[in-house]
């Protein structure tokens, strides 16, 4: 058995071997191309020829154990504009610097008052280490893991984006010379860089005419607060499943909350909203290709940090940053929508899409992986509905359905032995027509849980049907005076229903199904929104 212990002893004094204290240095000082270095064609007026990031470039044995990624494409010639703050769109000014602990970003503003992100195409993800860690050879390895992300990739998905049907920015890539100083104080975080310069979605100013008839743009927290506080807020889930569908085919792993914007619709005395992709800094990753991070993004250990390659393989990996708000977005669609709306986005994404998508990337990249690009999303594509069968199923087995901090009528009945049904109404008030806000039917063999969560406000709920084997249902009231019945029958040793709510202000009949788990904490199951 000795030999066992042996391999991983053995990777360890490589990586000490390969590596040292963390290198002040790590980062090249000008992504310009220097007199002599390559033998290229001039660049043309106002752009250069930049390397995004000669670091990356590392013998063949450092990238037998960690990986060739793309680092060919961080060290190959790119021909770029120059980026001159007071021409572009007609001159820009400085808004505010952004934060984040990896990519270097400002909000910049044109003249017509529309909003951009700049961001710095290279990465420093130091600061996520701990303390301890950051004076030592740790941080030389996650520096040089930025090399699996795709540094043009991003360039790619608008086109993508607008035949699948899915909102999207247009960024654009810029070499920020040396001796650039329109940032003023923050001069030096900019010079002689490679950015990305793409339109950020905050007001009216920003609207584009891929928007139609918009009211407004929101970020993810509003979105969410105004859905959740009261109930004339709702989520467009058809068109968050075209953009997870679109994310899954070019890889993007990171598609957590704060990654998303959203156009917002008035539809009368209701408000909609629809997705906007941002961020596109993981699309086409490439982590599997090295000895360690082979083993270091495995199933058992960071299994997220899934490599683009043409085939999609773990559907699963692709959606763990993204659980949050996939859990409360797309829980309301079928099986059969899933597949519809994956049908829909592969005859959109023809062959010619792309190929033209594709043909964006820089001429030097595309010579370098434009082919295997494009095979690589044509099988990918054709794998879509597979694909989102595999992410339904993965989102069937445990769904909760939430209401809002205004009364809600939850109704559910216990079909027969497979099926249960689930409706969510609104009241009719006030100037708001009565509406069916969730309607649903779950068959057992999909599902094996289903959470209702009330929420604040005065809510109803009733589960009704007599079966011999049923889906388990949680029924947690929150606060506000709730009446809950449960008339339901499942044969069997197991109560199917459980009722959380307080002993006081609450009218409740258990019957003989319910389980009560029901407490004197006025605060106890409230509905998480953190997703904790």
């Amino acid at each position: 058995m000795q030999h066992l212990y042996l391999k991983p002893t053995l990777l360890l004094l490589i990586t000490l071997l390969l590596s040292s204290c963390a290198d002040n240095h790590f980062y090249q000082q000008d992504a310009l191309v220097q007199p002599g270095e390559y033998d290229l064609p001039p660049a043309g007026t106002d752009s250069v020829w930049a390397v995004a990031g000669r670091h990356y470039d590392r013998s063949w044995f450092y990238r037998l154990f960690w990986g060739n990624h793309h680092r060919d494409s961080w060290t190959t010639p790119v021909q770029l504009p120059v980026f001159d703050l007071s021409r572009v769109h007609g001159g820009m000014k400085v808004v505010k610097k952004g934060g984040g602990y990896q990519t270097s970003s400002f909000q910049l503003q044109d003249s017509l008052g529309r909003i951009f992100a700049f961001r710095s195409i290279d990465k420093d993800p130091v600061q996520v280490l701990a303390k301890f860690w950051r004076p030592t050879f740790v941080s030389n390895i996650l520096r040089d893991q930025i090399s699996s992300a795709n540094p043009y990739g991003a360039l790619i998905i608008p086109d993508l984006a607008e035949a699948a049907g899915v909102f999207h920015s247009s960024p654009a890539l810029y070499y920020v010379p040396k001796s650039d100083t329109s940032f003023g104080q923050y001069a030096e975080a900019v010079q002689g860089k490679v950015y990305m310069l793409e339109e950020k979605f905050d007001g009216m100013a920003d609207t584009l005419r891929m928007f139609g008839n918009v009211a407004g743009f929101a970020d993810s927290e509003d979105a969410l607060r105004n859905r959740y506080e009261t109930n004339t807020h709702h989520f467009d889930q058809r068109a968050f499943a075209r953009a997870r569908l679109l994310d899954v085919l070019v890889g993007d792993w990171d598609r957590h909350k704060g990654q998303w914007d959203w156009a917002v619709y008035e539809e009368g005395t209701d408000t909609s909203y629809k997705p906007i992709p941002k961020d596109r800094d993981q699309v086409f990753l490439k982590m599997d290709d090295g000895a360690i991070p082979f083993l270091a993004t495995s199933k058992l250990m960071a299994r997220k940090f899934y490599s683009f390659g043409p085939k999609i393989t773990d559907v699963k990996a692709l959606m763990i940053n993204a659980r949050f708000i996939d859990e409360r977005l797309l829980h309301a669609l079928t099986r059969e929508e899933w597949v519809a709306i994956a049908e829909d986005v592969q005859k959109k994404l023809t062959d010619e899409v792309i190929e033209k998508a594709v043909k964006n990337l820089p001429p030097t990249i595309y010579t370098l992986k434009g082919e295997s690009a494009v095979q690589n999303l044509k099988n990918r594509r054709n794998q879509l509905t597979e694909v989102a069968e595999e992410i339904y199923e993965i989102l069937a087995k445990e769904v909760t359905v939430a209401g809002t901090d205004q009364p809600d009528v939850f109704q559910v009945r216990r079909l027969d032995d497979d099926r249960t049904k689930v409706t969510l109404l609104r009241p009719a008030q006030t100037g708001i027509p009565e509406r069916i806000l969730y309607q649903r039917t779950f068959s057992r063999n999909e599902t094996e849980r289903l959470t209702l969560h009330g929420l604040s406000g005065d809510d109803e709920f009733t589960i009704e049907g007599d079966v011999s084997e049923g889906i388990l249902v949680e029924v947690y009231g929150g606060l506000g005076e709730d009446e809950i019945t449960d008339r339901s029958s499942v044969k069997g040793w197991r109560k199917m229903t459980h009722i959380y709510d307080t002993e006081r202000g609450n009218e409740i009949e258990f019957g003989t199904e319910a389980k009560d788990l029901t407490t004197r904490d006025v605060k106890v199951h409230a509905y998480d929104r953190e997703g904790n």
